[in-house]
């Protein structure tokens, strides 16, 4: 046992016993408050350059570290080098200095397992919406504004209050916008991935995850587009029946020539080798009636849209038998449900044309020849607006 000798104002001494571990210990922290602060210096006086090498060597040694493995990096200092690295962000994020290594050096820490602490000292120098803009300013690099979205991923999977507080502020408009004009396919699978996130267990900010990935369907990108439906089809369950505002962007789509954007079944793209149109128009005949049966109003509008002209010209494409199914399936249900539909249809078509059709909606198609195939192709069924309208609303009273 040792003896510390300490001396009071008046002169007077006093001895302590202090172990050799205890001297050792103390030691070895004040080395290491030294070298951290030493550590701190050199961030601080360092140029561009320098810094960026110092980001080099924290991305490589402490990538996947726990919380308390960054303290004890830095001397239970963690929070100082990280309060640097996010003050650095706020003044240089508009001019890309060093951006993807700022920004996956923060990553380290909110990703940091029992890191907390780390993510609340992020978001109270507003690190959300530096993040949420970066995502907007065209002259950074596709690869800087990805490493944004996995800090947005980060934030969004620490719960609910924090997907809250991307979509205050204004996250939702911002991811939108950049999924439908990015250039990088992998960023645009991580803001699906996000906005995904975003729409479960988020109630609050639903509605407008859902109708942010509507308006991303009228871009130029079809993948962003495929990414948007495929999200939609997901939420759809949660968000229950689909809104009549789906119903413009969704129909814009069908005439998308991607095949990835426009789905259609392998079967019947094996009887023969079809033009793209009629695979848009067997796509929009299929959808037409997936969307009719969701929801009376819907329905009605599509009818006000001219939808039954349309499945008739579909039903009469001798040329593509994909397009006549799902056409005359989808008419089936517009004949069936609106009296007014069955009364024109079966003007149009002639009574044996339109007992066949009732009879054998899925099949009748095929016996059809050349002649009845033009009778409906040049169909000039047109409901007017205002009948279609009152006529459902006296049929299904609910719908206003």
């Amino acid at each position: 046992m040792l003896m510390l000798a300490l001396t009071n104002d008046s002169g007077k001494s006093f001895n302590f016993p202090v172990s050799a571990e205890e001297i050792m210990t103390s030691v070895k922290e004040q080395e290491a408050i030294r070298k951290l602060m030493v550590f701190l210096q050199e961030w601080d006086s360092a140029h561009k350059a320098a810094r960026s090498h110092i980001l080099d060597n924290f991305i490589k040694s402490n990538d996947g570290k726990t919380e308390p493995e960054l303290e004890l990096e830095f001397s239970q200092g963690a929070s100082l080098f990280l309060a640097r690295l996010t003050a650095w962000l706020r003044m240089t994020y508009m001019y890309s200095t060093c951006l993807n290594k700022l920004l996956k050096s923060i990553g380290i820490f909110l990703s940091a397992a029992s890191g907390r602490r780390y993510l609340i000292e992020f978001l109270e120098v507003g690190g959300v919406l530096i993040l949420l803009e970066i995502l907007g300013l065209n002259h950074l690099k596709e690869e800087d504004k990805r490493e944004s979205v996995k800090l947005l991923q980060l934030i969004a999977d620490t719960g609910r209050k924090y997907k809250e507080l991307i979509c205050e502020s204004y996250g939702v408009r911002s991811l939108a916008e950049f999924l439908a004009t990015s250039n990088s396919a992998d960023a645009q699978e991580d803001v699906q991935i996000l906005m995904d996130s975003l729409g479960r267990g988020n109630p609050k900010y639903q509605n407008q995850l859902y109708k942010g990935l509507i308006a991303v369907l009228p871009c130029a990108s079809p993948r962003a587009q495929q990414l948007a439906l495929q999200t939609l089809r997901v939420m759809q369950d949660t968000v229950g029946e689909a809104p009549s505002v789906l119903v413009k962007p969704v129909l814009g789509v069908l005439c998308s020539v991607h095949l990835e954007v426009q789905y259609e079944d392998p079967t019947a793209l094996c009887l023969r080798e079809p033009v793209l149109v009629y695979i848009q128009q067997a796509a929009a005949a299929k959808v037409t009636g997936i969307l009719a049966k969701e929801s009376a109003e819907v329905a009605e509008e599509l009818i006000q849209l001219k939808a039954v002209h349309g499945l008739m010209v579909a039903v009469g494409n001798l040329d593509h038998v994909a397009s006549q199914r799902h056409a005359s399936i989808s008419l089936e249900y517009f004949v069936r449900t609106f009296p007014f539909v069955e009364e024109c249809v079966k003007k149009a078509l002639g009574h044996t044309l339109f007992q066949h059709f009732m009879d054998s909606p899925e099949t009748w198609y095929t016996k059809m020849d050349l002649v009845q195939a033009e009778k409906l192709a040049s169909n000039i069924v047109d409901i007017p607006r205002d009948i279609a309208r009152m006529q459902s609303t006296e049929t299904n009273p609910g719908v206003s």
